[in-house]
């Protein structure tokens, strides 16, 4: 089969689209209902699919300082090195400092890579290296290639057989501005955006679920309404929109009436003390609600780390000195990060989630290993008095750490190793084109061959130069 010019997908991918189905033997179905149509789809749709993969991406806003978390260096001088204790994990051999007491506890059912490396040093162009594969060094103020979420998202929703009520892609707390998105596929494969405190009482997700069956009822009778009047202008689609357009409103519809859609959202129906574990802040109820709605049937989920938990000035992990207290700032926001990933990746563990569902904590880059110095604004609570020297450490996209659990990893590794002040990779160095791969490969997608046509029918492959880090399941 050859696709049409159209279509962002250069490949065939599977079997006939809807529309092409309803195109070729139409006229064949003439006495069937649309029940039977149905049915007819569903009996030749062949065996039930497994249970579907799914991703879990944290994302630390600004980068991480590999060296003062994942991949201490205490031996190195004043000038690289802070203040942090190095302390053992529950795997011999492996440390991190102290600030992650939590995570130390079960280094066993997590793998490290650190030796994540690029060359893009701006947060756009991070953002953009990591999330799309874009290996343009410049910063863009919007990406010129879909992200992997929009782009897993865009794939998923080709495939038969899904039968979650929620749509295949949220963002808790999304990932702002021209540092991710859609690109040449379109807005309707970005995400079911969440915005929020979830640890705030009077906590909503909007659009999702109505109070009553009479509500339910009058929204069906309208779209059902609009479904006949629709009907005068399909002669008119020439570029299939109105069946991209049924298929998100059928999407906005049952987020709508599906009573399963509000209780996935509900966090009031967790535990007392699992909402505890995960911590009663903002971070760790993002994540919580992540793993709620990975149980529920979405597939892709990305939750950012930011906001008052960073205490700095661009409520984000971008320790510059001007910002922030470099070291002041990871002691104010690293308990509650230390909790809420421990948590999340000990229940998806214990929730039988761990084959299923892959764990990312990853930010755009890491921090300058040596220690540079700037005068304090003092307007932030990991600020020192206004004027002050205080330390801070810049970008630093040649090798930092991230960290993958559940999808079938085995936990207690780690993978590649920076150099002795974590400045480059000294071992098995890996890039974002791996990241990617690996990613694609646990969520069942073809990162080798498929592509996607750009608006000017231009194919670009979803990933360059990268392969699945395969160590990660060794």
């Amino acid at each position: 089969m050859t696709p049409s010019n159209n279509s962002p997908i250069a490949r065939c991918t599977g079997p006939m689209s809807r529309r092409g189905f309803m195109n070729v033997g139409l006229a064949g179905f003439g006495t069937l209902s649309l029940p039977g149509l149905l049915r007819l789809r569903a009996e030749n749709a062949g065996k039930p699919q497994k249970e579907k993969t799914a991703v879990i991406m944290v994302w630390l806003i600004g980068g991480l300082s590999h060296v003062d978390t994942y991949d201490p260096k205490p031996e190195i001088g004043s000038e690289y090195r802070g203040p942090f204790k190095v302390i053992p994990t529950n795997v011999p051999g492996t440390q991190i400092t102290e600030l992650l007491p939590l995570h130390a506890k079960i280094a066993d059912k997590f793998t490290l890579i650190r030796s994540m490396a690029h060359r893009a040093g701006g947060h756009p162009a991070g953002h953009l290296r990591m999330l799309s594969g874009d290996a343009d060094e410049r910063d863009k103020t919007a990406p010129k290639y879909p992200d992997w979420m929009c782009v897993a998202n865009y794939l998923r929703s080709k495939q038969p057989g899904r039968t979650s009520p929620l749509p295949n892609y949220c963002a808790i707390n999304s990932i702002e501005g021209g540092y991710a998105g859609p690109a040449y596929l379109g807005n309707a494969y970005s995400s079911f955006a969440i915005n929020g405190d979830p640890s705030r009482p009077d906590f909503q997700v909007p659009n999702v679920g109505l109070a009553n069956a009479a509500e339910s009822r009058r929204l069906s009778d309208r779209t059902a309404l609009r479904q006949n009047l629709d009907t005068l202008e399909r002669s008119f689609d020439k570029e299939g929109e109105l069946g991209a357009l049924d298929q998100f409103e059928g999407q906005a519809v049952t987020l709508l009436t599906n009573p399963k859609t509000r209780d996935a959202f509900d966090l009031a129906k967790e535990d007392a003390r699992t909402r505890d574990r995960y911590g009663r802040n903002r971070w760790g109820q993002q994540l919580l609600l992540a793993r709620r709605l990975v149980e529920s049937g979405v597939e892709i989920i990305h939750s950012n780390l930011d906001g008052p938990l960073c205490g700095t000035a661009g409520n984000n992990w971008d320790d510059h000195a001007v910002n922030a207290h470099v070291f002041d700032g990871l002691r104010y926001r690293c308990w509650a990060y230390d909790q809420a990933v421990t948590a999340l990746i000990e229940d998806i563990h214990a929730r039988g989630l761990a084959k299923r569902v892959m764990v990312v904590v990853t930010g755009e880059f890491g921090r300058t290993p040596k220690i540079n110095y700037d005068r304090s604004t003092g307007a932030h609570p990991a600020s020192g008095a206004a004027g002050t020297l205080q330390p801070g450490r810049d970008h630093w996209p040649r090798c930092f750490t991230n960290l993958w659990a559940g999808g079938g990893i085995t936990g207690g590794g780690v993978i590649g190793a920076s150099d002795k002040r974590g400045e480059d990779p000294a071992e098995r160095p890996t890039s974002p084109g791996d990241f990617l791969a690996t990613l694609y490969n646990h969520l069942g997608i073809d990162w080798e061959n498929t592509t996607l046509n750009d608006l000017t029918g231009r194919p670009n492959s979803i990933v360059n130069e990268g392969r699945p880090i395969m160590e990660l399941f060794s």
